[in-house]
C-alpha cells in the first residue's frame, strides 16, 4: 500500500504530495518521507537538511525565499500543526510560467506536502496561531546564495488570505522586482 499520491499543479514541476496516514482509536502513523515511494520525485537528489519552524501569530507572512544556483534546492514543506497558505513563485528563466504562482492550504488535518523544486521562491501566511512546519531540503543552507522576493510586490500580486499581522524587517526590505530580473538559470 502506498503512503503517498502525487498531484501536479498548473505549474510544471510544482507538485503536491498527499500523505496517507494509517490510524485507529489510538491515533495514527504518518510517513513524511520515504525514498522508496518518492524516489522518482526526488530523482538523483538527496535530502540533506530537515528544518522545523514554529510561527506563533495568525496572519504572519514569511517569505518569499530561495537559494540561488549552485545552491538551489528542492523543498518538501509540510504543516504539522495549525494551517497555512503556502505559495511558490516560478523564477525559472525562460519558463512559460515565469513569475506565475501557486498557493496551497497546508494543515495538520489535510496531510499535504508542497514539493517545490529548484528555481522557485517560497513563502507562507499562517491561518492559525502556533503553526509548525517541517521542511526537507535537497541542499544545505548557503548564506551567500540566499535571496528573496518581497512578499508584498505588486508585480507578484499574491492574494494573501488574511490581513498581514507580522512581516519581519528583513522580509519587508527585500527589493521589488523590476524589468531587469530575467529569472534563475537552474
Amino acid at each position: 500500500m502506498s503512503r503517498f499520491t502525487i498531484e501536479d499543479t498548473s505549474i510544471e514541476g510544482l507538485q503536491i504530495i498527499q500523505r496517507q496516514p494509517i490510524g485507529d482509536d489510538r491515533g495514527y502513523l504518518e510517513r513524511l518521507f520515504c525514498i522508496d515511494e518518492l524516489g522518482n520525485l526526488i530523482g538523483s537528489r538527496s535530502i540533506v537538511q530537515i528544518n522545523h519552524t514554529m510561527t506563533s501569530k495568525v496572519g504572519t507572512v514569511r517569505g518569499m525565499h530561495y537559494q540561488q544556483p549552485p545552491h538551489a534546492e528542492m523543498k518538501l514543506v509540510s504543516c504539522v500543526r495549525g494551517e497555512i497558505y503556502d505559495v511558490a513563485v516560478d523564477l525559472r528563466e525562460g519558463s512559460p510560467t515565469f513569475l506565475h504562482l501557486h498557493g496551497e492550504v497546508l494543515s495538520e488535518n489535510n496531510y499535504r506536502t508542497f514539493c517545490i523544486p529548484e528555481g522557485f521562491a517560497h513563502g507562507f501566511q499562517t491561518l492559525t496561531d502556533n503553526c509548525e512546519l517541517i521542511y526537507f531540503h535537497t541542499a544545505a543552507y548557503a548564506p551567500d546564495s540566499e535571496a528573496a522576493l518581497n512578499a508584498l510586490d505588486p508585480l507578484l500580486a499574491i492574494d494573501w488570505p488574511l490581513s498581514i499581522t507580522e512581516l519581519s524587517l528583513r522580509d519587508k526590505q527585500h527589493a521589488m522586482l523590476d524589468s531587469d530580473f530575467s529569472g534563475l538559470s537552474v
